[in-house]
């Protein structure tokens, strides 16, 4: 049996005729040595035909159900939404600096620094920077905090400890220092502003602050908090908070910050 394709046409040989393997059918060409176009598509049976109209009726209800869905989405939010949404990155730790000696940590606020490279003896930490002392006698700090221990409390409750020691701490930060210079020009007066019980590192401590008075500059506060040594030894512990009062020195929040998040190590 002749294959179907192009075959010279037996009723004109100057042309080929197409041969679809059991008959002539009326497709006709001239020969060129040209590829031979493909061959006519065959008439598609009955079956074929409601196939092919059953699929593309199931092709178009999709694309009408996707595209009122689309619609419907659309309308709901205004625009498709093409935000790229990543995980929030975990709030990073707030900054400590740690009293290994009395076995606490500290807080460290914004725009304070520890100061484990200071020369002063107990200082855990300061403001950011210096300024000149309002009596000309060198540099200042805005605000410092000590950590120590009392090591004269001879079984004394923390009220007592912190009472005992507020006047020392106002001396030191406000009046005299260590080298015979006043700052601050001296203390001329003080008041207490707050005193009572506090939680510390888990104990139960007490606190005394002072508003102080200086004869140069706009004076300060001093807070001494005692409480119990986290390390077992006898003697409290005692942290004292100084700043500056005026427009530069740090917000008493920072105090009261700084006081509630100390925490035992270990």
């Amino acid at each position: 049996m002749t294959p179907p394709g192009w075959h010279a046409d037996p009723h004109a040989p100057h042309l080929e005729r197409w041969w679809d393997g059991r008959a002539w059918t009326e497709h006709r060409r001239t020969p060129s040595g040209l590829p031979a176009p493909p061959p006519p598509a065959a008439r598609a049976s009955g079956r074929a035909k409601a196939v092919a109209l059953t699929s593309a009726a199931a092709v178009l209800a999709t694309a009408i159900v996707c595209g009122a869905t689309v619609l419907r989405t659309d309308e709901a939010s205004g625009r498709a939404d093409t935000t790229v949404r990543t995980a929030p990155s975990p709030a990073a730790p707030p900054a400590l600096v740690v009293d290994q000696l009395n076995g606490i940590s500290l807080p460290v606020p914004a725009g304070w620094t520890g100061s484990s490279y200071l020369a002063q003896n107990d200082v855990v930490m300061t403001t950011a920077g210096t300024y000149a002392c309002p009596a000309h006698t060198g540099r200042c700090r805005h605000g410092q905090v000590i950590s120590r221990t009392a090591g004269d409390a001879d079984g004394a409750s923390p009220r007592t400890v912190a009472e005992r020691d507020v006047p020392d701490a106002a001396e030191a930060a406000y009046g005299q220092d260590p080298g015979g210079r006043r700052p601050f020009g001296g203390i001329r007066s003080h008041r207490v502003v707050k005193a009572g019980r506090v939680a510390v590192a888990g104990r139960d401590g007490y606190l005394v602050r002072w508003r102080i008075r200086t004869a140069d500059g706009p004076g300060g506060y001093v807070q001494s908090v005692a409480f119990p040594s986290a390390t077992g030894v006898p003697a409290p512990v005692v942290v004292r908070l100084v700043f500056d009062a005026g427009p530069d020195g740090p917000p008493l929040s920072d105090m009261d910050a700084i006081t509630g998040g100390i925490r035992p190590v270990g």
